[in-house]
């Protein structure tokens, strides 16, 4: 049995890759870390954890972690992991890592977007962790970029329409709208309760950091430059993500054509849900899973197709991708440790 480590355990996605992987069947968590909890059991800091998950968290050591562990999570702030990463692959360690780090082939456009990169050649050798769009690459990788959660609810949508030219590129704009964990458990007055309770709003327009993630994925899929419009919004919930995306379609409205291209592309796929004709997607239906729910409606009069999916940011966006690309790293069923069934309400 594989064991495995997570490297910033009490963050909202360090909390929930301890979750599945406790429950996973192929590995064993056999060590989590915390600056600010190190000596501190983590049903303490979470008590839902009490009796189930009662592990200590230790401070972060490369000595320490790479000897109990063989691969390794990192779920730590931006800036943090480029520095940490290089150590636990030059021990021989394979890392998914959850922060933008080593999200970027062009570095330079994280570097735009972040701070300066200290470890560029690693970053342009690290595998884009999309697992249903490159999950070749993802077995046999090192290390994995896990996306972010924005991308992730914009680019499954979008990356089949994209590659058989449905879509016109200069024209996609995407709506998204997330809860409030998306903005991690740091103390932040715009994530109070109050700032955020009964209000609804956009933040950081035409400026958001996963915007040029989003432009570099699209741009190697269609092999020319694509710059999407992107807007996020925060909702007044937990956890959750829906995103909007508006394109024009480069013929005739038909909707056949836009479900054929999403379901033969999905096919055996088992996370990515195509709803049905009379269904769109609904974070509800989603909420603690590794489901992304795609759905659509063509506007005939316009044109213009309307892309809606849902993920729980939290699962598919973070925590559940990141196992789910240690599975496809380690040859495991793809859906090991994340095969729970949705809740019903």
């Amino acid at each position: 049995m594989t064991r495995v480590g997570v490297v910033g355990a009490t963050g909202y996605a360090g909390a929930d890759l301890a979750r599945i992987l406790h429950g996973h069947p192929g590995v064993e968590l056999s060590v989590i870390t915390s600056r600010q909890y190190a000596g501190v059991p983590l049903s303490r800091i979470y008590p839902s954890f009490e009796g189930v998950i009662d592990r200590v968290c230790e401070a972060f050591s490369v000595d320490s972690i790479c000897e109990k562990a063989d691969l390794i999570f990192t779920a730590l702030p931006h800036k943090v992991p480029m520095d940490i990463v290089p150590r636990l692959v030059e021990r021989g360690k394979r890392v998914v890592d959850l922060s933008a780090d080593f999200r970027f082939r062009e570095v330079d456009r994280y570097e735009a977007a972040y701070q300066p990169h200290t470890a560029r050649t690693l970053s342009e050798k690290a595998v884009y962790g999309l697992c249903e769009v490159y999950a070749d690459a993802i077995r046999s990788a090192g290390v994995i970029g896990n996306p972010g959660c924005y991308p992730t609810s914009v680019l499954l949508p979008l990356i089949p329409l994209m590659r058989a030219g449905l879509l016109k590129r200069s024209s996609v704009i995407c709506d998204s709208k997330s809860g409030v964990s998306g903005a991690g458990r740091s103390l932040s007055i715009g994530s109070l309760y109050c700032e955020v309770s009964e209000s609804f709003r956009a933040y950081k327009v035409a400026e958001h950091r996963h915007n040029p993630e989003m432009n570099e994925v699209l741009s190697r899929e269609c092999g020319q430059p694509v710059a999407i419009t992107f807007v996020p919004h925060l909702l007044p919930m937990s956890r959750g993500m829906l995103t909007t995306t508006y394109a024009e379609l480069t013929g005739p409205a038909d909707a056949d054509a836009i479900r054929s291209c999403l379901t033969g592309f999905y096919a055996g796929r088992p996370f990515v849900r195509i709803c049905s004709e009379n269904r769109l997607p609904d974070t509800r239906n989603v909420r603690g899973t590794n489901f992304c729910d795609i759905g659509f409606r063509v506007d005939k009069k316009n044109n213009r197709l309307i892309l809606i999916s849902a993920i729980d940011n939290l699962v598919k966006g973070a925590a559940g991708q990141a196992v789910q690309n240690m599975n496809l790293m380690l040859g495991l069923d793809e859906t090991a440790g994340l095969d729970s069934v949705p809740f019903p309400l």
